[in-house]
């Protein structure tokens, strides 16, 4: 998907993605570069380089992972204007509340919750110090509209993230740095394609069974597609820039009208 972009709306701009290397996080990634930003971002595993964008061999879901892109970032930047915590998913099995074990709900905390709670720990203080900066948090329209077959920890994870990014936005707003969410509904990314794929597993049937699944429990796309993760990216690059400066402490629903209440 084609975005017009002002290649000039982020020069000087210090960027950090969390898990910008594919789905939503790289079209995050992208979206800043094109924009005229400094990036880094980061991933468990070894990722394809990607021209202009530093990137740290780190798993983000660990308190070791979140130190070492913090001080990359702070390190080989000098600091970061803004925040982007893109990194998210669902890796848990299908099969309702009773196939979820303590083991899933910890992954799906560390992953949802606390992978963005410990980066903001380690950066937004050097944005206070300078009194100017920008979070923006990736939740879900899952926080209110949760799928019990297969994504209940992950929705309550998003759940907590969306209260924390609002507490924290009453905060920091008087301090110069702007807080706020985004909360999709159903993106097609790699990730979407793997849930697909383990509620076939599950249930049996084929992916189209899957996905009408996953239809049911939305309740159905008024405008009948998920998003495009340029489209969501978009969201993101627009409440960290200039042009939304006084926008601050609110949440965003891009999700093609799935959420059908006010």
């Amino acid at each position: 998907m084609s975005i017009q972009v002002d290649p000039s709306e982020f020069t000087g701009k210090r960027v950090v993605v969390s898990g910008g290397t594919k789905g939503l996080g790289r079209a995050a990634v992208d979206r800043f570069l094109a924009g005229g930003a400094r990036v880094i971002t980061a991933a468990r595993d070894n990722a394809e380089p990607i021209a202009g964008v530093e990137f740290v061999r780190a798993d983000l879901t660990t308190a070791e992972g979140g130190k070492m892109l913090a001080a990359a970032a702070i390190g080989h930047m000098g600091g970061v204007d803004i925040l982007a915590h893109v990194l998210g998913g669902s890796s848990s099995p299908g099969g309702g509340f009773a196939a979820l074990t303590d083991d899933h709900w910890f992954a799906e905390l560390n992953l949802n919750l606390l992978a963005a709670v410990r980066l903001d720990r380690l950066l937004v203080p050097q944005m206070i110090e300078r009194g100017a900066g920008t979070v923006v948090h990736v939740t879900s329209i899952q926080s209110i509209l949760p799928l019990p077959e297969s994504t209940t920890a992950y929705a309550a994870a998003k759940a907590a993230l969306r209260t924390y990014s609002k507490s924290i936005s009453k905060e920091l707003g008087p301090k110069g740095v702007r807080v706020n969410s985004v909360s999709p509904g159903w993106i097609m990314t790699e990730s979407s394609v793997h849930m697909l794929e383990r509620l076939q597993a599950a249930n049996g049937g084929t992916i189209e069974d899957a996905r009408q699944i996953v239809l049911d429990g939305l309740g159905g796309i008024p405008i009948g597609r998920p998003a495009d993760p340029a489209e969501v990216a978009d969201l993101i690059a627009f409440l960290a820039s200039d042009r939304a400066g006084a926008i601050h402490g609110a949440e965003f629903v891009i999700d093609g009208g799935t959420v059908r209440t006010v």
